[in-house]
């Protein structure tokens, strides 16, 4: 009987306006530090594909060489020195892009601990925050921490 009544207790957890407002807030942000985290990768391989390209043009043996360098939707032919600084520029600031990228993620995962710690507090086991691949935003209600099969019907 004990075990029934503290089984109860759990259950009965009274979610507030503000309380939902912390979850909503928590998807939100989850959402956003995967598009970011996404973003980041891509950005790397942007970087990496600059510094192949600037270890390509060191080994060209041919000084007077004319590369084409794209800005836009036209490439232009600068020198093997002009097209080397222009690709250290773009690293540099593709660097700079990813460096602020990850000071977001950083500053989120820091909103997301702090909210973690509050709907823990007082849901305890009663709510699940941690990631799974099972977490997708759902289909019929729009909750991205629900864990219903896709196909079945919810409200």
């Amino acid at each position: 009987m004990a075990a029934t009544m503290k089984k109860a207790a759990a259950e009965d957890v009274n979610v507030t306006f503000e309380d939902q407002q912390k979850i909503n807030k928590f998807a939100r942000n989850t959402s956003r530090i995967t598009e970011l985290k996404e973003e980041i990768e891509v950005k790397k391989k942007q970087l990496q594909n600059l510094e192949d390209a600037c270890d390509d043009i060191m080994l060209a043996e041919d000084d007077c060489l004319m590369i084409p360098y794209q800005i836009g939707d036209v490439f232009i032919s600068h020198s093997q020195e002009e097209t080397q600084e222009m690709l250290e520029e773009a690293k540099k600031n593709l660097q700079e892009e990813i460096d602020a990228l990850e000071s977001r993620v950083e500053s989120i995962q820091r909103v997301l601990a702090d909210l973690k710690v509050q709907l823990y507090a007082k849901f305890g086991s009663n709510i699940n925050l941690e990631a799974d691949e099972r977490s997708v935003i759902c289909g019929h209600c729009s909750d991205l921490l629900c864990h219903f099969p896709p196909t079945r019907s919810h409200s």
